[in-house]
């Protein structure tokens, strides 16, 4: 499966923005957890959230629980990232990930297939 992420920007501490991941071509999620790394400048690529192939299980990193939501959507073949309440330091890459039968806490050693990054800036 290809992965095609969208969604960023610059915005303001505090505001809103939701980043999307969408199969390409019309391929399938089904069977992969998907989830959301980040990496910001200087900074090691770190799990932001992921969620089971079934919808049910997601898991959040520490420091974006409570403000973060990931979804998916399988009629629309889509998983949301829901970034609420956002701060400087959220600035990153974002990149989309998925592993086939993989567990909703992904890895990055273990993630089967990136989705080019998308920028995310918060401003002070």
């Amino acid at each position: 499966v290809q992965l095609q992420a969208s969604g960023g920007g610059l915005v303001e501490t505090g505001s809103s923005v939701t980043l999307s991941c969408a199969a390409a071509s019309k391929r399938t999620f089904s069977g992969y957890a998907v989830g959301w790394f980040r990496q910001a400048a200087g900074k090691e690529r770190e799990f932001v959230a992921g969620i089971h192939a079934s919808g049910r299980v997601t898991s959040y990193a520490e420091s974006v629980k409570g403000r973060f939501t990931i979804s998916r959507d399988k009629t629309k073949n889509m998983v949301s990232l829901q970034m609420n309440s956002l701060k400087p330091e959220d600035t990153a890459v974002y990149y989309c990930a998925a592993t086939l039968n993989g567990a909703s806490n992904m890895a990055s050693q273990t993630v089967g297939v990136w989705g080019q990054g998308t920028q995310v800036t918060v401003s002070s």
